[in-house]
């Protein structure tokens, strides 16, 4: 894997090379990663993993035509005959008459900040299995749990690199650390399982590996013997741990290419009051530490914090350049770039920030609802709002979170949900998407 230094300097050679062999325009990405884990169960070695991979890829412009080409051989030769085999492509490709680059006075020029995304302190295979162990250990000495899933503790360092042929060049790294446990608990048909896991960018800030290891087991024994729900409306109470695909839901409705298509169950509500006015949607690239932060988008862009949803009211589409022009609207830095393809729209580090009252105020009033711990499925359509999933958590009885329940679906739709969500006070920075527990209201379940 390449230092960010020698990835610009490739991906610079590479729109060179681009340029040279008669491209009108080109930019070049190279992203890298290598990780290596080690996962035991039931005290044993189980597995050691180590991986490392790396890419350049080369988008070509002829006129309005463009490719997209990439590999993973970087030598000299290799570079030379992917600008060639590019500009091939685009000779055939259809005109597009929202291709480009990045507006050349948009782009950033840097000094780029310094987000903190590197761990200096690299965990060794011995390090790894220890705290997969520690785990482990804890989640099994939790009474009810019967057995093991097995439990793992990775580490990993990934580079990205962007050269534009009108004057773009940057270049950062970040490491990540990540620890998890999953067990099961109770006998034979009434066996549950769950988990827990945490990832950081420095190992500092995961959970120490036995208290990750006490949640899931704990978890897993809280769910045994869940009853069965009777079909009906009722509040409904996220969990942080699921409250984040509410957030994917939104992000995708708000994506400029979803908009440019028409196919967002958002279309034609940008100026509509859709949430209460305690909900405020946080996106923020520049996080110390952050599992998404980056210090400029996939097209070379300046990235900055920005409030998606203030005042009841979502703030405009995300859009990456193709999309900003189908819109007639300006970039919002928020592209995205993997090793092939265009750019798309990719969000950083998205939260819903924290309400104005606890979890147990929350839930006080509800008689009668449900408390979602685990979704299943993905039943919710990006056109029309309409969403249905597979649910298991806990009832909520006359104010308190009681026994478990599983095998209930609860179903709505989206613009009705996000006008009656209502966020709790205990928001955690611990994802990528983080929020604090939610209520929604109104909500339809089926169960028995």
């Amino acid at each position: 894997m390449l230092t960010p230094v020698q990835a610009q300097e490739r991906a610079e050679a590479l729109v060179a090379r681009a340029r040279k062999a008669g491209a009108d325009a080109a930019d070049a990405v190279y992203i890298a990663d290598a990780s290596e884990s080690v996962s035991v169960r039931l005290g044993k070695l189980e597995d050691v993993e180590r991986s490392e991979s790396e890419h350049i890829g080369l988008r070509v412009f002829v006129g309005r035509r463009s490719a997209t080409i990439g590999s993973s051989d970087l030598s000299d030769a290799a570079l030379n005959e992917l600008a060639v085999r590019a500009l091939a492509m685009a000779a055939g490709a259809p005109e597009d008459p929202y291709a480009g680059l990045a507006p050349e006075d948009l782009i950033s020029r840097g000094p780029f900040v310094d987000l903190d995304l590197n761990d200096t302190q690299e965990p060794g295979p011995k390090d790894l299995r220890a705290a997969a162990q520690e785990a482990e250990e804890a989640a099994r000495a939790v009474a009810g749990v019967t057995n093991s899933e097995g439990a793992s503790a990775g580490s990993s360092a990934a580079v990205m690199a962007l050269a534009t042929s009108h004057g773009f060049i940057g270049a950062y790294s970040g490491t990540s650390r990540s620890t998890s446990a999953s067990v099961v608990a109770g006998e034979g048909a009434s066996m549950q399982r769950d988990y827990a896991g945490r990832m950081a960018r420095h190992g500092a800030d995961l959970l120490a590996p036995a208290e990750l290891g006490r949640s899931a087991g704990e978890r897993a024994v809280a769910r045994l013997n869940p009853a069965r729900l009777k079909s009906g409306p009722m509040p409904v109470v996220l969990d942080p741990r699921v409250g984040g695909s509410m957030l994917g839901h939104l992000i995708g409705a708000m994506a400029g290419t979803a908009i440019a298509r028409r196919a967002s169950f958002l279309l034609g509500k940008l100026d509509e009051v859709l949430f209460d006015s305690s909900v405020v949607v946080v996106d923020d690239p520049l996080l110390p530490r952050g599992l998404r932060s980056r210090p400029f988008d996939g097209e070379g862009l300046p990235v900055a914090r920005r409030n998606l949803v203030e005042g009841g009211k979502i703030t405009g589409w995300l859009a990456d350049c193709a999309a900003a022009r189908q819109l007639g609207i300006a970039p919002t830095g928020h592209a995205g770039r993997g090793a092939s393809g265009s750019p798309g729209i990719m969000p950083s580090n998205l939260r819903i920030e924290a309400g104005a009252v606890c979890v147990a105020d929350l839930i006080a009033d509800i008689e009668d609802g449900v408390f979602v711990t685990e979704l299943i499925g993905h039943g919710v359509n990006g056109i029309t709002g309409d969403y249905s999933r597979g649910a298991s958590g806990f009832r909520i009885q006359r104010g308190e979170i009681t026994g478990p329940v599983a095998e209930f679906t609860i179903a709505g739709n989206l613009i009705d949900m996000f006008k009656a969500m209502i966020p709790a006070d205990d928001l955690e920075m611990h994802r990528a998407i983080n929020t604090p527990t939610l209520r929604i209201d109104g909500m339809t379940v089926a169960g028995d």
